[in-house]
């Protein structure tokens, strides 16, 4: 019997070491010292994420790996929003082993509690409403950070390849080119949007739906106190009932997981949806047979013709090919031929329907039954519209509509064919650039007697106090933003207007910081017919060139073919800060010591050389400084 125990315990070790990130002798109740690669954790989880039916299970002890903190930590170091401080004012700064073992001992006594997030509220796009943000605590940041790169290994394999939102090597042009590419032939649009969607979430249900894969308690426990952690506003505590915290790193994967149920519903809701084969007009089979047969009359009897009898025959093939142009080459009314297309970012989607309105509009009852009774969700009635496949649907700032151009282009075959009937044309809104230039302040729309509109550019008076260099590199940061936004639209050509008033806007704020007129200012910096603004830097002189690129519509936008499973190349980079850290050699002072921490700053921009451990910073072109106990007192004492 000692024998079967001893060996059914050695079992439950090595299955420990192959599914969790440590071993752990059940003996002794400890964890041995041999630790597993986060990388390779993360790699085996994704591997057996592709079979539907297994399980998770141990996923909690992978918390107990303080190679998974040093991980996460180099993550959320890389984001802008590293050193805002959470409601317990600490930041990034002063990251240390001693900090993230202490962190791990609170998650092993199952004492870790999170901290209320910090609520702060941005401006919304596009509109004069403020959008609420949390920014948690650092500690929480880092267990959020892994508990996201735990979850996306898991589920990332098993996605929708319709879902496009906060996925890697996926993007709003991934669902954008999708469209074009698979809703040909659409003759209603679905436009869907969820009312509140993030806020919305029922708790029970996100548990419920990682629990069908996740056999974890703790971990879901854990999952739950995250969800549960509440918000600090004006220092005054509020309860979180529903939702995921927006800020939270884990928040974005979780909405995913969440929403893919209705990826799932809208591919069995197109599964019973879809019957038939696209069948040829019978008017169409006809004019074509008949053009055939005068070819083949004419290539016949070419040689043995008048020149009256051929002027007669091409007179005939002509007006045969012209009719077989004006018939459509496939059934318009064919009742037994209907498809369902469905693509979805975050919590926008778009449905295309080959098929009657009747149909469309039972499609979204469908939807609008589904998110209310399975996932608790609410569908904007004034926001969710059905729009005919001839009009312009509005998704992901762009409109989408179906084209009717009857003109005729050859074909692979080389053939002249309606190609362009029924295809997908992306195109950028006019109210959409014209409401950015509103926003930056730089046009200036005036009326004439005949009510047309006439627009003139102005200056940017906030921007007077910047260098020359600083005000044309944010313009062509403005102007390359849009453009790359709308690059792949059928009219991209037209952001050519925007990039117009945005020059011309430029001179006038030259014009009002050097007290001079627009062309004085342009026959000042203009070099070879380009608007070039000279810069000394260590290495010389140097020039900033106004955009003058063009507006070229570009096929993809973007620069990798779409992937299911994660990238974990971003990981296998070496981790400069934990080797740091590990050293124990203070970058200051030059003692070793166990206990180092990591000086953070936000930019290089930000820091005066005013100080040792500032010089040192700067020489070394880093935010971070790793110091012992003594030096971190004496920087932040300072």
């Amino acid at each position: 019997m000692t024998g079967i125990a001893v060996k059914s315990e050695a079992n439950n070790n090595a299955h420990m070491a192959k599914d969790g990130s440590l071993l752990f002798n059940t003996k002794t109740g400890r964890m041995c010292e041999t630790l597993r690669e986060p990388v390779n954790v993360l790699k085996s989880l994704s591997e057996k994420a592709t079979n539907k039916q297994y399980r998770f299970q141990r996923l909690y002890r992978n918390l107990y790996n303080p190679e998974f903190y040093f991980l996460a930590y180099k993550n959320i170091s890389q984001s802008q929003g590293s050193m805002t401080a959470g409601v317990d004012g600490k930041s990034l700064d002063g990251m240390s082993e001693s900090r993230i073992n202490a962190l791990i001992e609170s998650l092993k006594d199952f004492s870790y509690q999170p901290n209320p997030a910090r609520r702060v509220y941005i401006d919304k796009k596009n509109s004069t409403k403020k959008r609420p943000l949390g920014i948690p605590s650092t500690e929480d940041k880092l267990v959020q950070e892994i508990v996201r790169m735990i979850l996306e290994s898991i589920y990332e394999p098993a996605f929708s390849k319709s879902s496009h939102g906060f996925r890697s090597n996926r993007s709003c042009h991934t669902a954008l080119q999708q469209i074009q590419n698979q809703f040909t032939g659409v003759t209603w649009f679905v436009e869907g949007d969820i009312h509140a969607c993030f806020d919305s979430f029922d708790h029970h249900i996100m548990v419920d739906i990682l629990r069908e894969r996740i056999a974890d308690e703790n971990f879901l426990a854990l999952v739950w106190k995250m969800l549960n952690a509440g918000y600090m506003e004006q220092w005054h505590y509020h309860c979180s009932y529903s939702g995921t915290p927006q800020g939270s790193g884990a928040s974005p994967i979780l909405a995913n997981i969440y929403l893919s149920k209705m990826d799932g519903f809208a591919e069995q809701l197109k599964d019973s949806f879809d019957k038939g084969e696209s069948q040829d007009s019978l008017a169409y089979q006809r004019a074509a047979s008949k053009l055939c047969y005068i070819r083949r009359k004419n290539r016949r009897y070419w040689s043995e013709w008048g020149e009256q009898e051929r002027k007669e025959a091409l007179k005939l093939q002509k007006e045969a090919q012209a009719k077989l142009h004006s018939i459509p080459s496939k059934k318009t009314c064919n009742q037994n031929f209907k498809r369902l297309l469905y693509c979805r970012y975050a919590d926008d989607f778009l449905v295309g329907v080959i098929g009657s309105y009747e149909d469309a509009r039972k499609i979204k009852e469908d939807f609008r039954i589904f998110l209310e009774t399975t996932l608790h969700l609410e569908m904007s009635d004034t926001k969710t519209k059905i729009t005919h496949g001839r009009d312009k649907a509005r998704f992901l700032g762009y409109d989408i509509t179906t084209s009717k151009r009857p003109a005729l282009m050859y074909d692979s075959k080389n053939q002249l064919r309606k190609t362009q009937t029924g295809t997908v044309k992306l195109y950028a809104p006019k109210d959409k650039w014209q409401g950015k230039l509103l926003e930056y302040g730089v046009l200036d729309i005036r009326y004439d007697a005949d009510g047309r509109e006439i627009w003139k550019s102005r200056h940017r008076g906030s921007m007077i106090h910047k260098t020359d260099v600083e005000i044309v590199s944010q313009v062509n940061a403005e102007i390359r933003g849009m453009y790359n936004y709308y690059s792949i639209a059928n009219n991209a050509t037209v952001i050519k207007n925007f990039a117009f008033i945005m020059e011309y806007s430029m001179y006038k704020t030259f014009g009002l910081k050097y007290r001079k007129n627009v062309y004085k200012i342009q026959g000042k910096y203009r070099h070879k017919g380009i608007f070039t603004v000279p810069y000394t830097t260590k290495a010389g002189l140097k020039y900033c060139e106004f955009y003058h690129d063009g507006f070229k519509r570009k096929k993809s936008a973007c620069g990798f073919d779409p992937d299911l499973l994660p990238a974990y190349v971003k990981y296998d980079n070496p981790n400069y800060l934990r080797t740091r850290i590990k050293n124990g050699v203070c970058e200051l002072c030059g003692d070793i010591i166990k206990d180092i921490r990591m000086h953070h700053v936000k930019s290089l921009k930000s820091i005066k050389a005013d100080s040792e451990w500032n010089k040192l910073m700067l020489a070394k072109r880093r935010k971070t400084l790793a110091v012992c106990p003594d030096c971190y007192a004496m920087i932040t004492n300072s």
